[in-house]
């Protein structure tokens, strides 16, 4: 299979390509040339366990790499997940469940995908005998699982940006703590949202890129948005038959990576009938998928940290479908962004979608609605989701993180402090990061300094 940019200036790649490229030189997002149709393997893919059921979704994608190989990586990546099940799905009350994604090495969803790729670039170096400079932001979460997939590898180095200040003591220990010396925590001044524009420069500096074999580790990498989807298709095969058309997901939203899986998953053939994109306090897709207007404002730090985010970077794969697969659309769309800050999008199709939002004055006494109602304890993102459940229908809810990484919030809000004994190790460690700026000039340098070569 071949995969094609946003926005139609780089020539066709294969998988393996694709992935280690990470951001199309032409500024797009990669996508597959054509998707495919899983509706008539679903009966299948039920019986499978979550390793098997990933592979057979994902060989279809990676077709350069061979099949017992392929299945080699996907089984090594979810051996260090807790729940036997992988991805738990919880029945909480009569037409409503909860999906755990925290019971990875890191305690949140981005370990489904970063485990995988951390062991996609180990199979790549091995093979192509070839160092790899990985290079991302973040705005909590992916940091820490992008340095535990690739914690230690040889020929490896990983980069990652994080706004100083701004993610959850234990999210910074995550990054800061590991003593591994290929991980480079960058504590930069400024948002997620400025780390991101200074990478994507970095990026589209295409002998910078070449000089030192970068990829990107964001949700922009290819391989971390197909690898998201096969937990949406295993939780819909967990659901009742007599109620999996009925499936609503609800997605606590940030860089849209997460919701946009599950959404391509759908296209591929899988009754899905609808996706809840649950923002907190910065809200940009919420306004979007209400008023049809794409335009930034500013970042208010948040107890949802992981959503402190304006621009949505996975949004420009869902505009290529919107603009009907034109790359000189997408082209338009995104410069007109950039210039302005802002794009209405006519007779813009909301489709499957809706949205909510949740402020910081809101999140505790979501917290204190669901611990109350259902006995569970949701991290401040996974209560977000929690805002606006709708009865008349088969809700599932991602729980994107473990309540331990948010202790004070939860302790606040319902006098419980959750502890988990691999973030209270972390406590004990020394903290190492790089206070660096925001701009494409210092990464550049520092970077320099260090790859891996």
């Amino acid at each position: 299979m071949r995969f094609l940019s946003t926005r139609g200036q780089t020539p066709p790649l294969g998988f393996s390509d694709a992935v280690a490229t990470g951001l199309a030189p032409d500024g797009g997002l990669f996508l597959p040339e054509t998707l495919p149709d899983f509706s008539s393997q679903l009966a299948r893919f039920e019986k499978l366990g979550y390793a098997e059921l990933c592979f057979e979704f994902l060989r279809v994608f990676a077709t350069d790499i061979p099949p017992e190989t392929l299945r080699a990586i996907i089984a090594k990546s979810y051996t260090a997940f807790r729940d036997p099940a992988i991805a738990p799905l919880k029945p909480l009350a009569q037409n409503l469940y909860v999906l755990e994604l925290f019971h990875g090495p890191t305690l949140a969803f981005k370990d489904f995908a970063l485990q995988l790729l951390g062991n996609l670039y180990d199979y790549q170096c091995a093979m192509r005998r070839e160092t790899i400079n990985v290079l991302g932001a973040t705005s909590g979460d992916t940091g820490a699982a992008a340095i535990h997939g690739l914690l230690g590898k040889p020929g490896t180095a990983i980069f990652i940006l994080y706004p100083d200040g701004r993610v959850s003591p234990l999210q910074e220990r995550q990054m800061t703590c590991t003593g591994a010396d290929n991980v480079f925590a960058l504590a930069v001044d400024g948002t997620f949202d400025d780390a991101q524009t200074a990478l994507k420069e970095i990026f589209g500096d295409q002998e910078f890129r070449l000089r030192h074999r970068l990829s990107a580790v964001n949700s922009i990498n290819l391989a971390r948005v197909l690898a998201q989807c096969v937990y949406y298709l295993y939780a819909w095969l967990r659901v009742p038959v007599i109620e999996r058309r009925d499936v609503e997901f609800v997605v606590p939203t940030g860089n849209f990576g997460n919701v946009l899986a599950g959404w391509l998953l759908q296209q591929m053939g899988v009754p899905i009938r609808g996706f809840r994109v649950a923002t907190n306090q910065n809200d940009i897709l919420y306004r979007m998928f209400t008023t049809g207007e794409y335009r930034i404002g500013d970042v208010l730090p948040s107890l949802a940290p992981s959503m402190d985010i304006q621009v949505a970077s996975n949004f420009e794969r869902f505009i290529y479908f919107q603009v009907g697969r034109d790359p000189a659309r997408v082209r338009e769309v995104m410069a007109t962004f950039k210039k302005t800050g802002a794009y209405r999008f006519e007779n813009f199709d909301r489709g499957v979608f809706s949205a909510s939002r949740c402020t910081d004055a809101d999140i505790p006494g979501i917290i204190q609605r669901v611990y109350r109602d259902y006995g569970y304890i949701a991290d401040p993102h996974t209560a977000c989701g929690f805002a606006q459940i709708n009865p008349e229908r088969v809700s599932i809810v991602l729980a994107t993180a473990s309540p331990a990484k948010f202790p004070d919030t939860i302790k606040s809000a319902i006098g419980i402090e959750p502890t988990d004994p691999s973030l209270e190790a972390l406590k004990k460690r020394p903290v190492v990061k790089h206070r660096i700026a925001a701009t494409p000039a210092a990464i550049r340098a520092f970077v320099d300094a260090r790859a891996v070569r």
